[in-house]
C-alpha cells in the first residue's frame, strides 16, 4: 500500500443559526442569546492546532467557511479568524476563501468587511424566490429580501459567487422551479448549486412529511432545469453543481476528488491522508457547541480519528469521484488509496455489464491493456443511476 499525497483544503464549522430549517440534517443549532464569536474563534484556532503535526509542511489550497450561519459573525471575527489560519497554515496565493451566507442574516457593509478580511468567494443560501415555499422550508428571509442580498453581494465587489437553490419543493410545478431558476440566472451567477429537496432522517420533514412532487414531475423538473442551465452557458460538473468556464468551486472539487482536508468547528468532518503511517484518517469533532467552546481547556476537540479500512477505500474513493462529471484516472484511484485497481476489477466488469461506466486508455495506447492507464467515463446512464453504479464498489478490495 503505496499512497501519495492529495492536495489538502481547510473546512471551518460555524454551528449556528438564527432558527433550524425543517429539511435540515446538518450539524447546526439555533441561536438562543448572544453568539460567542471571540470564545469560538478562540476554540477554533486552538482546535487547528491539534491537526497541525499531521500536516506540516503541506499547502493549503482552499478554506470553506459553512454553518450554519457563518454570516452570524461579523467581519471582525472572521478577519480575526483568517489572520490566525494565515498564522498557522502555509495558504497557497490566491487561495480559494469561501464562505456561507444567508439572506437576513447580513447587511451591505457586512459582506465588504468578509471581503477585506480575505474571503474572496460567497455561497448565498437563497433556495428559493417563492415566499410562499420559503415560508414552507422555514427560511427567516423572502424573496425580494434574498435579491437584495446577492445585489449587496455584487455591490461589495464579490466576482465569484454561488447560490444555493433547491427544486422538487412540496407543491412545486416544473413551470415553478423554472422561475426560480430565471430568476436566480437573471443575477449571473458564477456557479449555481441545484439541490433536489430530500426527507434526510432526524429532520422534521422526516417526521412530517410534506407533499412532494411525484416521480414523473420530478424527472421533468430535472430536465427542463438542465436544458436551461446550459443554455445559459453553465457545466454540469457535479451532480448538484453548475458552473461557468473555470468558475468550479476548487474546494468543492479537491473533496469529490478524494483530496485531503482538515476539518475544525463542532461537528466538522476531517480526511487525512498519512503516507508514513499507510493510512487515510478521518476524523470528526465534538458535535455540540457546548462542550466543544470547553475543549480548549484540555485540547480535546475530536470525538472520532479512524483509519479507513483497505476494504472500504473503493467505496470511499468512488462515492466521491463519481458525483463530479470528469473522466476518472484509475492511476489515482491507486495513488490516493494505495490500492492496485486488480482490486475493483470484479466492481468495473458489473459497471460495465450494466453499461453504467466506459473504460478508455490514457496516453500510451500500447499501455491500455492495463487497467491503470484507463480512465472510468461515467454513463449518463451511470449517472442516472448512481446509487447503484456507486454500491458496486462496497467491499471489493
Amino acid at each position: 500500500m503505496i499512497l501519495r499525497l492529495p492536495p489538502l483544503s481547510l473546512y471551518v464549522h460555524l454551528p449556528w443559526c438564527v432558527a433550524k430549517c425543517p429539511y435540515c440534517d446538518f450539524n447546526s443549532h439555533a441561536l438562543n442569546g448572544e453568539l460567542p464569536e471571540a470564545r469560538y474563534i478562540d476554540a477554533l484556532l486552538a482546535d487547528l492546532e491539534v491537526d497541525l503535526p499531521r500536516v506540516w509542511g503541506r499547502t493549503v489550497h482552499s478554506v470553506f467557511l459553512g454553518g450554519g450561519t457563518p454570516s452570524l459573525f461579523s467581519g471582525q471575527a472572521i478577519d480575526r479568524l483568517l489572520t490566525g489560519l494565515r498564522a498557522r497554515l502555509n495558504l497557497a496565493p490566491g487561495a480559494e476563501i469561501t464562505m456561507e451566507a444567508n439572506p437576513g442574516t447580513v447587511e451591505h457593509d457586512r459582506f465588504e468587511a468578509y471581503r477585506e478580511a480575505g474571503v474572496n468567494r460567497i455561497s448565498l443560501g437563497v433556495q428559493s424566490f417563492d415566499d410562499r415555499q420559503l415560508k414552507t422550508l422555514g427560511r427567516i428571509h423572502g424573496g425580494e429580501e434574498a435579491m437584495r442580498a446577492i445585489e449587496a453581494v455584487q455591490g461589495a465587489g464579490f466576482e465569484r459567487f454561488n447560490l444555493d437553490l433547491m427544486w422538487a419543493l412540496p407543491g412545486q410545478t416544473t413551470e415553478q422551479a423554472l422561475a426560480d431558476l430565471e430568476q436566480a440566472l437573471a443575477f449571473e451567477p458564477t456557479h449555481l448549486s441545484h439541490y433536489q429537496l430530500t426527507l434526510e432522517p432526524n429532520t422534521l420533514f422526516a417526521a412530517r412529511p410534506p407533499a412532494l412532487p411525484d416521480e414523473d414531475t420530478v424527472i421533468d423538473m430535472q430536465d427542463a432545469c438542465a436544458e436551461r442551465l446550459l443554455a445559459a452557458g453553465l457545466e454540469h460538473y457535479e451532480i448538484s453543481a453548475w458552473a461557468g468556464p473555470g468558475q468550479a468551486s476548487r474546494h468543492n472539487l479537491n473533496y469529490w476528488r478524494f483530496g485531503d482536508y482538515l476539518g475544525i468547528g463542532a461537528g466538522a468532518h476531517g480526511k487525512l491522508t498519512l503516507p508514513a503511517e499507510q493510512q487515510v484518517l478521518r476524523t470528526r469533532r465534538k458535535s455540540h457547541p457546548r462542550p466543544y467552546l470547553k475543549a480548549p481547556e484540555t485540547r480535546d476537540f475530536i470525538a472520532e480519528a479512524r483509519p479507513v479500512p483497505e476494504a472500504e477505500l473503493p467505496f470511499e474513493y468512488f462515492l466521491n469521484r463519481f458525483r463530479l462529471d470528469e473522466p476518472v484516472p484509475l492511476a489515482d484511484f491507486e495513488a490516493f488509496t494505495g490500492l492496485s485497481s486488480q482490486t475493483i476489477e470484479a466492481a468495473l466488469q458489473r459497471a460495465l455489464e450494466l453499461e453504467l461506466i466506459e473504460l478508455d486508455p490514457v496516453c500510451d495506447p500500447l499501455e491500455s491493456g492495463s487497467r491503470a492507464h484507463q480512465r472510468i467515463v461515467r454513463t449518463e446512464r451511470g449517472q442516472r443511476f448512481l446509487n447503484d453504479l456507486q454500491a458496486l464498489f462496497l467491499d471489493s478490495a
